[in-house]
């Protein structure tokens, strides 16, 4: 197994259409651990850590732009970007332990395409998209896009993902993701939840809700979304909020929970990364949110 390390996009892309059985990686956090599995190793493993651009945190007026391997440690230690968007900086900051974080991204925990990433749902709730680069050039998806089963992207041989684009949010909105794992660090969610919310003089005018671990990928919820838009943030709303996120729900059997269980605790996360939600966007936050993870 060969070991490449490109300098640049182009360098990347070049390597990759030469080597049919490549596979890229951005912190090797995943890849590492699945070779050591057993999983059949590819012709060479490609390092994205040496191009600057896939390297690159920046804002501008209107967006910020996050470079696909950015370890995860840059952003959680981002006043700026958690001030913006303290929920997606809460899921990034519960990727694996601290030396994980130093190696971990974005890019690889969305490309890993676990229905558990902590990241995802909170990308998507949030409007990120993926320029994503291959020989002929780059194009643009929604992140919601990439995924499309567990372990399988929508990406063809030879892409991969360059970096994120991320539109700066419009006054009076607040995000959140909340996850519940058998233990309190280092785990594997059973259930996410993110929402992001806007408000207006208390009475919500956008809504976006999505869930992980529920399904084979990560899952928005209309109808949770519908239950919000056009009324204030009150009991009968947040009720609604949960019973739409459990119907929403496609879950499995397994050791670390049930059908019903995460169906339960997908209704509960959903009510509570709202209300959360709510409280950042209309400026009185209370803190209570912190503890979702030992539900």
């Amino acid at each position: 197994m060969d070991y490449l390390s490109p300098v640049s996009v182009e360098e990347a892309t070049t390597m990759l259409s030469q080597t049919p059985d490549a596979r890229v990686f951005a912190g090797a956090t995943d890849v590492i651990p699945q070779l050591r599995a057993g999983r059949p190793e590819p012709q060479a493993l490609v390092d994205l850590k040496g191009i600057e651009r896939l390297m690159a945190l920046s804002q501008s007026d209107g967006s910020w732009t996050i470079g696909a391997a950015v370890p995860t440690v840059r952003l959680t230690e981002s006043a700026e970007l958690r001030a913006e968007f303290p929920g997606l900086v809460e899921a990034v900051g519960l990727i694996g332990s601290d030396q994980i974080q130093s190696r971990c991204s974005l890019g690889g925990n969305l490309c890993n395409a676990s229905p558990a990433a902590d990241s995802v749902p909170a990308m998507i709730v949030n409007g990120m998209r993926a320029v994503v680069a291959s020989g002929s050039g780059t194009r643009t998806v929604p992140v919601a896009d990439i995924v499309t089963g567990p372990g399988s992207t929508s990406l063809a041989q030879g892409e991969f993902v360059v970096e994120f684009e991320l539109d700066r949010p419009p006054a009076n909105t607040g995000d959140a993701y909340l996850r519940m794992t058998p233990r309190t660090e280092m785990d594997i969610a059973i259930v996410g939840a993110s929402a992001r919310l806007t408000l207006d003089d208390g009475v919500c005018t956008a809504a976006t809700i999505a869930l992980g671990a529920v399904a084979p990928t990560a899952v928005r919820v209309p109808d949770a979304e519908a239950a919000l838009v056009g009324r204030p943030i009150d009991d009968e709303a947040l009720a609604a909020v949960a019973a739409a996120a459990s119907e929403a729900c496609n879950p499995i059997d397994d050791k670390r929970g049930t059908i019903a269980y995460r169906r339960q605790v997908a209704g509960v996360l959903a009510r509570r990364a709202v209300a959360t939600a709510a409280e950042r966007a209309s400026g009185r936050e209370t803190g209570e949110h912190r503890d979702g993870a030992s539900q």
